[in-house]
């Protein structure tokens, strides 16, 4: 045992753990946060907002795979709940800790006091009160161990005390144990019934038109590499969902694209047209299958998960099989599956529906029209991307366009994305920058996500994250133009503007006042060279593109009625 104040133990704990940044907003625990500066290398970034510090934990932590840390005091604990959401949605291990009321003070009109623990618990896997400082060592291994196993996800520790001060100032008997194992996911591989295996292999080498739709869990689990070996082997095309965008190159052939709602036409083609679906890692939720459509119910699935109450929740399965994706592939990999004769006639049918794609969009890939057109930028991003880039996508049109029509053509890029929240992925690829310093970091989002924490700039500058932004600024939430349209039947008046239509912004210009470099461009062949440009700065960079205001992202194929 060793005697030392609570708040030397946390800052201890925390760098035993692996963890090199802390996200948060003051004030919370400043003895902590002392403690680390004098002991420890972990990194302080003070964010401007709650949600902000909980989005740029979200990004280190799935940039590196280990628990992200985030913190705010009482008052400001529901706005990083809020920030929260994304990581629970996309299955992404955190740990925040806020401050709390403290025992004696409860229910006498103590300066802050809110109860906020009910509103953390549909979004974490562990939500607990800390109101004995000697709990605190247990109760910090037992975040990591829930953050990391089974399903990743957020989890929540109050501290007594606003700031939290009434743990971290008391002296405990700290036992020195930390379980280093759980500071990164995956701890520990799950195998599987391998008799449920050996069954799911039989079904495959049955099928004729089989396709993998592999999910988060196969990033989670690492199984990128065992997954293509399967898909090679076997021949068999590989969709995705769009958090595993990055799991297989745009030029394997046996690679169709993002599947869902923020789609490529071809994924939803094949996948539609399947007669068995293997899920891999993936609920199968609503924008992975386009609300249940794609694959059309009583379609054949096989699914296999970590999560024993995933499988069979919106396709029932031919084979249901639990366990660590990764781990299951191996052993999938390893048995001497037979490929039917028919499977080639699908692989050349999988080739054609590739090949309708690309030739459908190429003009427009190319396109030199003024104002500019997105679909142009995310041409020019797919040539230029570094080949050790982290590309972070914002969710609504950002991520209909990047999903689509962003091609990762080398296999150390790296592709994380919003779950659902606008303005996420800016400072989301600020914690990822921290947690991948060594690696480009290029983040889309449009001018309506920016405007959310573009305070997020002054941090970045403060701080030396040097993020490059590229902004697809149509001044709008146009997303929201094919509705309004069809709000007012066919006929929107000047005032449905103020629906989705806002002042045109120069963000170059905003961001070189606050520190950063700003780069305007109005022409479609100035779009490479200013990215080119952005990657040779030590600095945060904002490239602000001006785009067409009614060009809209296509819509997700569907099945014809």
């Amino acid at each position: 045992m060793k005697r030392q104040t609570a708040a030397a133990t946390l800052a201890d704990m925390l760098e035993s753990y692996g963890v090199t940044h802390i996200f948060y907003l003051p004030a919370v625990l400043r003895r902590m946060l002392r403690e680390v500066e004098r002991g420890t290398s972990i990194e302080r970034i003070h964010a401007h907002s709650e949600a902000g510090a909980a989005y740029m934990a979200d990004g280190y932590a799935r940039v590196t795979g280990r628990p992200g840390v985030c913190m705010a005091q009482i008052v400001g604990a529901l706005n990083l709940c809020a920030g929260l959401r994304d990581a629970h949605l996309a299955k992404v291990p955190i740990i925040a800790l806020t401050g709390g009321r403290e025992s004696n003070h409860r229910d006498r009109w103590a300066y802050q006091e809110v109860d906020d623990m009910p509103a953390f618990a549909p979004y974490t896997k562990l939500n607990s009160v800390i109101d004995d400082p000697e709990r605190l060592p247990d109760m910090v291994r037992q975040a990591f161990r829930m953050a990391t196993t089974g399903s990743p996800g957020p989890v929540h520790l109050q501290l007594a005390g606003n700031t939290g001060q009434a743990i971290e100032n008391a002296e405990i008997n700290y036992d020195q144990v930390t379980e280093v194992q759980y500071g990164k996911v995956p701890p520990d591989r799950p195998r599987p019934d391998l008799d449920k295996v050996r069954e799911a292999a039989d079904r495959i080498s049955q099928a004729h038109r089989p396709v993998i739709v592999a999910g988060a869990g196969t990033k989670n689990s690492g199984a990128y590499e065992a997954l293509q070996k399967l898909s090679e082997s076997l021949q068999i095309p590989v969709a995705t969902s769009l958090t595993a965008k990055d799991a297989i190159l745009e030029s394997n052939p046996l690679s169709v694209g993002v599947v869902g709602t923020y789609s490529r036409r071809s994924a939803n083609e094949v996948v539609a047209n399947a007669d068995l679906v293997i899920f891999i890692g993936t609920r199968a939720g609503g924008m992975t299958t386009h609300f249940w459509t794609i694959p059309a119910k009583g379609t054949s699935t096989i699914q296999i998960d970590i999560d024993p109450g995933v499988n069979g929740r919106n396709y029932p399965t031919d084979v249901s099989i639990v366990g660590d994706a990764r781990t299951v592939l191996e052993y999938m990999n390893e048995l001497n599956v037979q490929i039917p004769v028919g499977r080639a006639d699908w692989i050349e049918q999988i080739t054609q529906i590739r090949t309708a794609y690309k030739n459908d969009f190429i003009d427009l890939y190319k396109s030199n029209a003024s104002p500019i057109r997105p679909e142009r930028i995310v041409f020019e991003l797919s040539e230029a991307m570094p080949e050790n880039a982290v590309v972070v996508v914002d969710t609504g049109h950002s991520g209909m366009w990047m999903g689509g029509m962003f091609e990762q053509r080398y296999a150390g890029q790296s592709y994380i994305r919003s779950a659902g929240h606008l303005g996420w992925a800016f400072p989301a690829a600020i914690g990822a920058k921290c947690g991948a310093p060594d690696r480009p970091v290029v983040c889309f989002m449009g001018d309506l996500g920016f405007w959310y924490h573009m305070a997020e700039i002054e941090t970045a500058v403060r701080c030396g994250i040097n993020t490059i932004t590229i902004i697809n600024n149509n001044h709008s939430g146009n997303q929201a133009l094919r509705s309004t349209v069809s709000l007012y039947d066919g006929n929107p008046t000047q005032k449905s503007d103020e629906l989705w239509v806002q002042n045109k912004t120069n963000f170059a210009a905003i961001v070189q006042n606050m520190g950063a470099i700003g780069i305007r461009v109005e022409v479609a062949d100035e779009i490479g060279p200013a990215f080119k440009k952005a990657l040779k700065m030590n600095k945060p960079v904002v490239i602000d593109i001006a785009t067409d205001i009614n060009i809209v992202a296509p819509l997700a194929w569907e099945l014809s009625a």
